[in-house]
């Protein structure tokens, strides 16, 4: 059997209908197949490719830190540097209340954790959450999750869950003294990239201090210099009590945080000890190609790129079948009239040697999400085959 079919055979398919893109190698913004194939990675593996595929700097220190020590001892009990080394890192881009790192496998752990989190400090169990939010796939992040299409087959969920529309001030008195916290996406990913108002993630902001309920910000897909901010919320004048990170975190490395105060984490510690546990969180791989990571957008100044390369895109994807274009940076969507219409689009550009994709809760936009370190010359690449796709599939 050759690696098609071992694949369709054997590892457990998420439809269907699944890609099935034979890749050898990657580098940069660019993905090889075994006959010399290249195709331009436009979503970066669904937002975790921030710095590129293998960038060199990410490769060394992998190396490096394989030849000292792989996994020790579960999360929490040793003293690893780069573990500890990250965590310092993470924590000089934020603000000085958010010092306290717990380092987790996946988005999905991350917002698990910032969940028990919140309601072990508060003492609280109602949870809020928006409409068409994407948290993640396990139970608890599900039941968070906005899309009652997307979870109507896995109920029962986590009870005390309820969901606001995103963006909108007037329901935000729903936050009561009774909510733990609430849950948002600084800017909506899965709902296609969805941009809030600075009135309204301020208005969030003081309606959580009022009602002393924690104010947890996913950044999973927006983080890591994105939008053109290394957190998207520098741009919107407020912090989180809560943030968690993944994807663009690891340099295509598995990794993710869940980050808060000192006093809040605390609350993980005692009643019950070791209130929430991971054993592979924080691996030392993982760490050493974060903290990697986090070095090359500040070395390279990736973030402060960003504004200037959103705006070529958007200069130069214009055409009649492009019903809008909605962006935060380099968090992109191109609406279009329908699925029908944006499906055979994707698969054309595939064919011509472009990845792009939808979005889970808005599949008539198509996802660009580019690692940060394109050229202008590929984004000028990237988008004439975008636009010889719509004319060839329209």
């Amino acid at each position: 059997m050759n690696n098609r079919q071992l694949f369709l055979q054997h590892l457990a398919q998420t439809t269907d209908f699944p890609l099935a893109i034979e890749i050898e190698r990657a580098e940069g913004v660019y993905l090889y197949g075994p006959k010399g194939q290249r195709y331009m990675d436009l979503i970066s593996g669904i937002g975790v490719s921030n710095v590129g595929h293998r960038h060199p700097k990410v490769v060394q220190a992998i190396q490096d830190q394989l030849n000292k020590y792989l996994h020790l001892m579960v999360y929490g009990e040793y003293i690893q540097t780069p573990q500890t080394l990250l965590a310092k890192a993470l924590c000089d881009t934020l603000p000085n209340h958010l010092d306290n790192v717990y380092l987790v496998n996946s988005g999905s752990e991350a917002v698990e954790g910032a969940l028990k989190l919140a309601k072990r400090h508060t003492n609280r169990r109602e949870i809020i959450s928006c409409v068409d939010a994407y948290h993640g796939s396990s139970h608890g992040s599900l039941s968070v999750g906005g899309n009652e299409r997307f979870k109507r087959a896995y109920r029962p969920l986590l009870p005390g869950i309820s969901h606001i529309p995103f963006g909108d001030e007037k329901y935000l008195d729903r936050i009561t003294t009774e909510t733990a916290a609430i849950i948002v996406e600084t800017i909506q990913g899965e709902a296609g990239v969805r941009i809030p108002e600075q009135s309204y993630l301020q208005a969030l902001r003081k309606r959580c201090n009022e009602t002393g309920t924690l104010l947890i910000l996913d950044e999973i897909q927006a983080g890591f210099g994105r939008t053109g901010t290394f957190w998207a919320f520098e741009q919107y004048g407020i912090s989180p009590d809560i943030l968690v990170c993944a994807k663009g975190m690891g340099g295509g490395m598995p990794i993710a945080a869940f980050i808060a105060s000192r006093d809040i984490m605390g609350s993980l510690k005692n009643n019950p000890l070791l209130g929430h546990i991971t054993t592979f969180g924080g691996h030392p791989i993982s760490a050493a190609a974060s903290l990697a990571t986090i070095k090359i957008i500040h070395e390279e100044k990736l973030a402060e790129q960003v504004p200037e390369k959103a705006s070529l895109f958007r200069e130069l994807l214009i055409h009649p079948h492009i019903k809008s274009f909605r962006h935060k940076g380099l968090m992109m969507a191109l609406e279009f009239e329908s699925f029908q219409i944006l499906k055979p689009v994707i698969d054309e550009a595939i064919r011509r040697g472009v990845i792009t994709d939808w979005f889970l809760f808005c599949d008539d936009s198509m996802r660009i999400a580019p690692p940060l370190t394109i050229t202008e010359e590929e984004i000028t690449a990237a988008c004439t085959i975008l636009l010889e796709a719509i004319e060839h599939s329209t």
